[in-house]
């Protein structure tokens, strides 16, 4: 009888162990217009995983406007990893309860971002009102689409972006402002989140131009919006770099360390990187990049370092409460 017991309670245990095994999940929380990506990125995951070690790992996924999304993460929403469109998002994870350790940057190559992109245009079929770059943004007539930059990184990119070119076109910080209260001014509505905009340019028909990152142009120009819309490269713009990271306090809780690691080292093999390229993002792998090169037009481009300091510089300068966006939505009406 003791044998019996002994070898039911051992079956018992291998079946829980199995069971625990087959239910381990990953929460990457991510920013708005990644759905597509990370689809993708995920069922290769998880194959790749479970031929290497043979364990069963299934990945939920969680989209928003990127700084509303971080902001979840620091009131409990349980992320193992995330992968944001802005260090400022990540940073915030380690100011705010140290979700994550200050040095979070250096522990994946590039900074752990695994790819670029870009802020470009999204127009009408035939570019009816003849936008070519960021100055005919500004010009009275032209409705243009943004992301709120309040809540969501991919206007904050867009504001940098126009700031940016104006500053390197001569113009002093004032005039920069008031080229954004100019541009502003032409805004109608100010979606949260970048897919928000998208949609509401491409589906609600609303403005004749929208700002967005350069892999969404491309997921409309290039898909089943292809007869209806068209891509617009400026002359410059600036340089997105989103980052990853494991939100440390999180998996160490949860035990999936080793999981969330993984996941996000295999952002950085080739085949995430075909992955990444195939969704319209630049790869960082040269060999990659060069197979998509003529997919990705030359850009002149800048970085937030390099036109404002740093992200928190560009953040409390431009975003913070009673920063120059405060200022010149202010002045909208």
């Amino acid at each position: 009888m003791a044998v019996y017991k002994k070898l039911v309670i051992t079956v018992a245990l291998g079946i829980a162990a199995s069971i625990a095994q087959a239910e381990t999940t990953l929460l990457n929380v991510s920013y708005d217009v990644t759905r597509e990506l990370y689809k993708d990125i995920d069922a290769a995951f998880v194959a790749d995983y479970r031929q290497k070690t043979g364990e069963t790992v299934s990945v939920r996924q969680s989209h928003g406007a990127s700084s509303a999304q971080a902001l979840s993460v620091t009131q409990g929403l349980q992320a193992d990893v995330v992968t944001m469109n802005q260090p400022n998002d990540i940073d915030l994870l380690a100011e705010r309860g140290q979700l994550v350790p200050a040095n979070w940057r250096s522990r994946l190559p590039d900074a752990s971002a695994p790819y670029t992109t870009t802020m470009v245009f999204l127009v009408h079929k035939g570019n009816p009102k003849n936008i070519k770059d960021w100055s005919d943004l500004a010009r009275p007539g032209v409705q243009v689409v943004i992301a709120n930059p309040k809540t969501s990184g991919n206007g904050r990119y867009a504001y940098l972006a126009a700031w940016g070119y104006k500053k390197q076109q001569g113009a002093t910080d004032a005039q920069a402002q008031d080229f954004e209260k100019a541009i502003f001014k032409n805004v109608p509505v100010l979606d949260t989140g970048g897919r928000g905009a998208t949609t509401t340019f491409t589906q609600r028909g609303i403005g004749d131009v929208l700002v967005t990152f350069e892999n969404e142009v491309g997921l409309m120009s290039a898909g089943p919006g292809a007869k209806d819309f068209e891509a617009v490269y400026p002359s410059v713009s600036l340089l997105a770099e989103p980052p990853v990271s494991i939100v440390d306090k999180v998996v160490d809780k949860r035990g999936t360390r080793k999981q969330a690691q993984a996941y996000l080292d295999f952002l950085f093999t080739p085949a995430a990187q075909e992955i990444i390229a195939q969704h319209h993002l630049r790869p960082r792998s040269a060999d990659v990049l060069a197979k998509h090169a003529s997919e990705f037009k030359t850009l002149k481009t800048f970085t937030v370092e390099q036109m404002f300091g740093s992200w928190q510089k560009a953040q409390q300068t431009h975003f913070a409460d009673g920063g120059t966006f405060d200022q010149v939505v202010a002045d909208k009406n």
